[in-house]
């Protein structure tokens, strides 16, 4: 066997709530495989702060830039806020680096072309942190599903029904279309339609509505979608930011058994459950019981599998294609909801204003409009 590759070298960009809570937790649990050697803040007393958290000999530095020509790190991880996530991801590929990115890996599929560009000029890989899609509990549902062993996908529900308030809302960058890219559809239901795109592949076709029923922000705080995969199953998707008892749910209704989903922030094996059809044997049925190893869906269990297929010389998941179609729906989401118009997957191209901003320039949305 071949040696294992020495442990990667690792910054982290952004030194807030989701850096301390799930990625360093994440370099923890991977300590055999990679090293945090650096980490940027444009706040030096919180930078300060993290340092001596995470403990060990960690540069800090205020300046991607500098960091980058310093340290050259192996792979980088962003926490930052959204509108900054292109341009830094595309500074880590130039440098050479992996990218982790938090969600959403940039504000529309015009910053993703500058991404997938950069990637393709330097070798490197950037994902987009999706964590709900790894855990053993998902790798099961996706397997089943994949293999045909539930019979064919025909029904699912995807809901993300949370609740913001103002305060929320206060913090200057969100709500606005140029720091955050949207709306709950962008920041929050992603995690949820993204498991649901990879548990049952390609969407065909979105129909949707989005509305401001609550919060004097420039993007929306709820919307909904109806879509035709391309396996023909429909599938109905709810965003919203409005709803006091909250959740996060994730059903498919397949020929032989229903695979559901109820969770809030992360999900375990026990938060899947498995109903079959009446006409499902129940040793057929006993099969489909979620694996006795309980991995949760998690930062952890993501890098885990960025850093395996970096061992393997592969493209990592949540990269590439897979980023993209996320953002693609996204896109699709917001156009039919704003032009009230069906989208058809591959229908948003360069040209189309909903490719370089998810407003679309719709003269009902458009920051300008509401100033």
């Amino acid at each position: 066997m071949s040696p294992r590759p020495a442990r990667r070298r690792v910054a982290v960009v952004g030194t807030g709530a989701i850096v301390t809570g799930g990625h360093l937790p994440a370099l923890r649990a991977h300590a055999d495989r990679t090293e945090l050697v650096a980490a940027v803040d444009v706040d030096p007393g919180r930078l300060d702060a993290f340092r001596a958290e995470a403990g060990g000999d960690i540069a800090g530095y205020t300046s991607m830039g500098a960091m980058l020509d310093a340290v050259r790190p192996h792979l980088v991880l962003i926490g930052t806020p959204p509108s900054l996530h292109r341009e830094q991801t595309v500074a880590a590929l130039k440098a050479g680096a992996w990218v982790l990115c938090e969600k959403p890996l940039c504000l529309s599929l015009a910053e993703y072309d500058d991404i997938a560009a950069a990637e393709e000029a330097s070798g490197a890989y950037a994902s987009v942190v999706f964590q709900h899609r790894y855990g053993s509990g998902a790798a099961h549902a996706r397997d089943l599903i994949a293999s045909g062993e539930l019979g064919a996908p025909l029904v699912a529900h995807c809901q993300t029904t949370w609740h913001r308030d103002a305060a929320y809302y206060a913090v200057p960058w969100r709500g606005r279309w140029a720091t955050e890219g949207g709306g709950p559809t962008m920041g929050h239901g992603i995690h949820q339609y993204d498991l649901l795109l990879h548990l049952l592949g390609p969407w065909a076709e979105v129909r949707a509505m989005a509305s401001r029923l609550v919060h004097d922000t420039e993007s929306e705080d709820v919307s909904t979608a109806l879509v035709r995969f391309a396996n023909g199953a429909l599938a109905t998707v709810v965003n919203s930011v409005l709803s006091p008892d909250e959740v996060s749910r994730v059903r498919v209704d397949c020929a032989d058994a229903t695979v559901e989903l109820t969770h809030l922030y992360g999900h375990r094996n026990d938060d899947w459950t498995y109903t079959p059809a009446r006409h499902v044997a129940p040793e057929r049925a006993a099969a489909w019981r979620t694996p006795a190893a309980d991995v949760p869906s998690s930062h952890t269990a993501q890098l885990g599998a960025v850093l395996d297929a970096w061992d393997a010389g592969a493209r990592p998941p949540g990269s590439g294609p897979q980023a993209r179609a996320t953002l693609e729906f996204a896109a699709a989401l917001y156009k039919a909801a704003f032009t009230g118009q069906p989208v058809l997957a591959g229908e948003i191209a360069p040209g189309d204003p909903f490719h370089s901003v998810m407003h679309g320039d719709h003269p009902d949305w458009t920051p300008e409009e509401r100033a």
